[in-house]
């Protein structure tokens, strides 16, 4: 190419990205090997990370519910806060869809996996898709699943289930398929909702057979049962083991937790094998788990076992190979995919874009971040320090964790100054 030919094709509009959103259930963020668990096997996000920024301080805002994925999702769709996303997808304040947003922009857009917030909002945000599954969770081989109706009409008598697949290689293949029939002249936006490694935890037994139980370490922070009452023993999740929690028991918890995360890294190798250099991979979790951790099992809580999630983005113009511990959450997603993509926040939209970190500019991140379960634990976390406030039966119990000198949130601090600075913040 001569210099006057390289000059033009410089200043030529460039493409729009496409965008690629892969979301998992319930992935604690410490799963990914090249993060720094050396038990689990995740080469396809190992390659991610290389390719790509990973956020080490990732969270969600929490739950207002025991199904803490649906407050996720809303709050990662909207780009609002926890309670102004619920209202919103209630249809009690405005809002915009994200891949809503990137339709009106001339994008493909595409949703296959667990959808929460109903066939209206789906076909809203998308206008391909499938295999869908309406709802929360389900056998991982039984999960009944819809194909995508322009109608927008489902009756459960047409769902399919397929014994022969787990739901975790449908909702891949459906996205390969899309990838090939798509129209090669627009960019895409897709958006594949994995139910994995969400319970319950029926990984393939190849998968299975990687994580014998007993080779399996007991988390640092395991113990028999919490060690007062958090309001939110008894939910769902709690009651997935007997009390008191056994070492036993809570390492085949974990051994077969990870062996659907295996299985779901193979699958997204076959995603990043498909797409090409001209697009943005997000790759994040819904919400933590705490399997074993504090003597509990589910994600009711603001432990950072439960709160904080994976969240990687890889793609042209992101820097490579780094981990960025600014602090971010779930709803800045919707505002840094437009900056990315060259589109206008919606006025709507509350959280902010990371863009920088992923270009290599400096980035701060937030100052702290607020996290609410229900109406009865507040916490609020700083790059150093996070108090957990809990409300229950009219007692409050308070505990103090230094995050730098004590990650697995083990000892409860007495800082009377401290706790005192923290609770002017969370208010």
């Amino acid at each position: 190419m001569n210099r006057r030919n390289f000059l033009l094709a410089l200043a030529a509009p460039q493409p729009r990205p496409n965008i690629l959103f892969l979301f998992s259930d319930d992935q604690r963020f410490d799963t990914i090997r090249a993060l720094g668990n050396t038990e689990i096997q995740t080469p396809n996000l190992d390659r991610l990370c290389a390719r790509g920024v990973a956020f080490t301080q990732a969270t969600i805002m929490g739950g207002n519910q025991g199904a803490v994925c649906v407050p996720s999702r809303a709050m990662m769709l909207t780009g609002q806060t926890l309670y102004h996303a619920t209202d919103a997808l209630a249809g009690k304040r405005p809002y915009h869809l994200w891949p809503a947003v990137f339709a009106q922009a001339g994008y493909q857009t595409y949703g296959a996996g667990k959808w929460h917030n109903g066939p209206k909002l789906y076909h809203e945000a998308f206008a391909d898709g499938g295999p869908i599954l309406f709802g929360g969770m389900d056998n991982h081989y039984r999960t009944p699943l819809y194909r995508f109706n322009p109608s927008a009409a489902y009756s459960p008598a047409n769902a399919e289930r397929s014994p022969q697949q787990s739901a975790t290689e449908l909702f891949t293949e459906g996205l390969l398929g899309f990838l090939k029939r798509r129209d090669q002249t627009k960019p895409f936006c897709a958006y594949v909702a994995f139910t994995a490694p969400h319970d319950p935890r029926q990984a393939p037994p190849e998968w299975l057979a990687k994580y014998p139980p007993e080779k399996i370490q007991l988390p640092k922070s395991f113990l028999p049962q919490h060690p007062f009452d958090n309001g939110e023993l008894a939910v769902r999740d709690e009651k997935l083991l007997p009390f008191p929690r056994t070492p036993e028991a809570v390492k085949k918890e974990i051994a077969d937790y990870y062996a659907l995360i295996s299985h779901l890294d193979s699958q997204i190798g076959r995603i990043l094998d498909a797409v090409d250099e001209n697009t943005i991979i997000v790759f994040a979790g819904d919400n933590g788990l705490a399997l074993g951790r504090h003597g509990l099992l589910g994600k009711q809580n603001l432990y950072d076992h439960s709160i904080r999630v994976p969240l990687i983005v890889a793609g042209p113009g992101i820097r490579r190979g780094r981990k960025s511990p600014a602090l971010v959450q779930l709803q800045d997603c919707f505002a840094t995919l437009c900056d990315l993509a060259g589109l206008p926040k919606p006025a709507t939209v509350e959280g902010e874009s990371f863009a920088p970190a992923l270009r290599g500019q400096t980035f701060a991140g937030r100052s702290h971040t607020l996290h609410y379960y229900r109406d009865f634990q507040q916490a609020v976390r700083t790059p150093t320090h996070k108090l957990i406030r809990y409300t229950v039966k009219g007692q409050t119990t308070r505990q103090l964790f230094d995050l730098r000198r004590d990650p697995w949130e083990m000892n409860s601090l007495s800082d009377a100054r401290k706790i005192a600075e923290l609770e002017v913040l969370l208010g």
